[in-house]
């Protein structure tokens, strides 16, 4: 407020922010900035490293944070974004309301429609901590966490429409140890998506649904995409989701690999597709074959209903079969009249143990 904000639920708030972030940023001990209790709103803030603040900036957002409703202000795909910084924390318990409703039935959810902004984008972001916030309707994402490292994400809510289009709760790609956890997340997309460039991300304790479930993918839509390696999806409820354990490649795709993969301790109720790999993604009307890698992958200890009488997909790719695929005590049982439940699968090897219900699949060739 020292820097101008007005909390009427009108003004474009954005410049005020940014001041008060450079004036944080500049600081020669440590700082905080205060968006306190209230209704803001803003068109695209950029809150830019690096920083002279000798230990973490504080991001505190108490209040109502609402993107502003021309859809025009937003040209580089987020709404708030911080960059090139080390070390920041965002808390405050406040709600970040990104009015995607209102824009949500004229742009967006085809494939000819430009990407909407993101509610929250953490670019190039090292030693960044974020909790104890709500993110409300994004016109895009919610949460995106790119080119960065060590960053903890918990005690999140994160909330849209089961309708709204490609409003994933968080999706991250290009990072190095991410733990995202203890949240609840239901939207019209993946609650959670992994996507390429990822190693050693960390996700638990996620209540999903509404949405897609938690997804590692898609892989291999671009060019330049790189490896991913070691996720670990652990202690998760998925409910009314119309996916669970998913891992999806497109079908056309550049040579790269998906490795150390772990799905454990899962449960789900009435989940469309429980565990699903796809590597024919996107492939209706020209289907060639994935060259994305898939190796060294745990479904273990996942239990619940369906309303799928296929409980276990495995459709990999005849170009580059899945390796190594496991799964040890999977107990799946129908919900609904949907007759008894099977498996499926096809250029895969599996390695099954324990008890499973449905049966692992016999022929996969």
């Amino acid at each position: 407020m020292k820097f101008g904000a007005k909390a009427d639920n009108k003004t474009d708030d954005a410049m005020a922010m940014i001041k008060a972030w450079n004036a944080a940023c500049k600081s020669n001990i440590a700082a905080k900035l205060v968006i306190p209790s209230g209704d803001f709103v803003s068109g695209p803030i950029l809150f830019r490293g690096p920083c002279t603040a000798q230990q973490s900036i504080t991001i505190e957002i108490q209040g109502n944070l609402y993107a502003y409703d021309d859809i025009s202000e937003f040209s580089n795909g987020a709404w708030i974004m911080l960059a090139d910084i080390n070390g920041v924390v965002v808390n405050g318990g406040g709600r970040i309301n990104g009015r995607g409703d209102s824009v949500w039935e004229f742009i967006g959810g085809t494939k000819d429609s430009p990407p909407l902004p993101v509610s929250m984008v953490f670019e190039k972001v090292e030693n960044g901590t974020v909790y104890n916030l709500n993110f409300v309707n994004s016109m895009g994402f919610h949460v995106k966490v790119t080119d960065s490292s060590n960053v903890a994400l918990w005690n999140l809510t994160i909330t849209a429409p089961v309708g709204s289009p490609n409003t994933d709760g968080v999706h991250l790609s290009s990072s190095v140890n991410i733990n995202i956890t203890d949240s609840a997340i239901g939207t019209g997309d993946d609650c959670i998506s992994v996507g390429h460039g990822t190693e050693n991300i960390t996700i638990s304790g996620i209540t999903c649904g509404p949405g897609h479930g938690i997804s590692i993918g898609s892989l291999g839509k671009r060019p330049d995409e790189t490896n991913l390696k070691g996720v670990s999806i652990t202690n998760c409820t998925l409910t009314g989701t119309t996916n669970g354990a998913r891992i999806k490649t497109y079908h056309n795709s550049q040579e790269m690999e998906a490795t150390n993969i772990v799905y454990r301790d899962i449960v789900m109720k009435q989940v469309k597709n429980p565990i699903i790999i796809d590597q024919h993604y996107d492939s209706k009307k020209k289907p060639q074959q994935s060259k994305v890698k898939i190796s060294n992958v745990q479904f273990k200890n996942i239990k619940g209903t369906t309303i799928s009488p296929v409980a276990i997909s495995i459709n990999c790719s005849f170009a580059v079969p899945c390796e190594g695929i496991e799964l040890t005590n999977i107990d799946l049982v129908p919900y609904g009249s949907i007759g008894p439940l099977h498996s499926a699968c096809s250029s895969a090897k599996i390695i099954s143990t324990g008890n499973l219900n449905p049966a692992s699949p016999t022929e996969c060739v």
